[in-house]
């Protein structure tokens, strides 16, 4: 037992605890350790009986080489709320995947854009990739996550775990207009996770409602829930949190989120204030 017993926190991964932002823009496969004030503050909240958990957009082969170096102690939410991962277990605890109806619905996609880059992320780790272009090498570079190509949607096997499209910000946004003008536009969720990354998974599949999901697993209340995140993708969880965090390098969606608050550059120790602030409330 300690001060943090029942606490949940849960941060985005990419540029908010670790900045790979600067690998990225640097063409480098090698993103820095989180700083030493988040380690530092991270121990102490864990040891103090906090739960801490990664919420992130990534699926779990490009997420899980980081774990181990992580002071993680719950459950984490990968691919913008698809699942709720155990990985000292190496299971789902709860999904919301893509079923076989998703089939369809991206034949009409690719009807309309036959070009379409976009990566397909299987629930066995498996990333196939179709029509392969710069942002998806440069993607696959950054996460060390190998994709495999494939010629046709119809070699696709379900559930899968999301849709990553990778282009332009202006074609994304055509793919993400077009969908949602479909009648079956409103079966999935699409988020932006960067301005050339658009995520699509099944509705419902958000940061937000499956940091619920893992409170209720864990027995926290949503009043001792803390969320920070730096983009759109972290808004949902933001919305549930009984305090609203993001780091100063956040964008401005995020920074306009009613009643956030802003702490340090996440190079610079966000979460390591965040854990200050707890500190004060416990």
């Amino acid at each position: 037992m300690g001060k943090f017993s029942n606490v949940l926190l849960a941060s985005d991964f990419d540029n908010t605890l670790v900045y790979t932002k600067g690998a990225l823009d640097a063409g480098s496969t090698e993103i820095p350790p989180m700083c030493a004030r988040n380690r530092e503050a991270l121990d102490y909240f864990t040891k103090n009986g906090g739960y801490f958990a990664i919420s992130t957009g990534r699926a779990v082969p490009a997420f899980a080489r980081y774990v181990p170096d992580l002071p993680i102690n719950a459950p984490c939410i990968i691919a913008n709320g698809a699942g709720l991962y155990d990985f000292r277990a190496e299971r789902y605890i709860e999904t919301a995947f893509l079923g076989e109806r998703t089939r369809a619905h991206v034949a009409v996609l690719l009807e309309r854009f036959p070009a379409l880059p976009f990566e397909i992320y299987h629930t066995d780790r498996r990333i196939h990739a179709m029509h392969p272009n710069r942002y998806i090498a440069n993607h696959e570079h950054l996460t060390r996550a190998p994709t495999v190509a494939v010629e046709s949607f119809d070699e696709v096997d379900f559930p899968l775990v999301k849709l990553l499209f990778e282009d332009d910000r202006d074609k994304l946004d055509a793919v993400n207009d077009f969908i949602h003008a479909q009648s079956w536009g409103g079966e999935y969720e699409l988020i932006y996770s960067s301005d050339n990354l658009l995520e699509m998974t099944a509705r419902g599949a958000t940061k937000g409602e499956m940091v619920l999901k893992l409170a209720a697993h864990l027995g926290v209340k949503q009043g001792d829930v803390y969320c920070i995140g730096d983009h759109s993708n972290d808004v949902s969880m933001a919305l549930v949190s009984a305090l609203r965090f993001c780091p100063a390098n956040a964008i401005d969606e995020m920074k306009a989120v009613p009643g956030i608050q802003i702490v340090s550059h996440c190079a610079d120790g966000a979460i390591a204030d965040v854990v200050d602030i707890l500190d004060k409330r416990y």
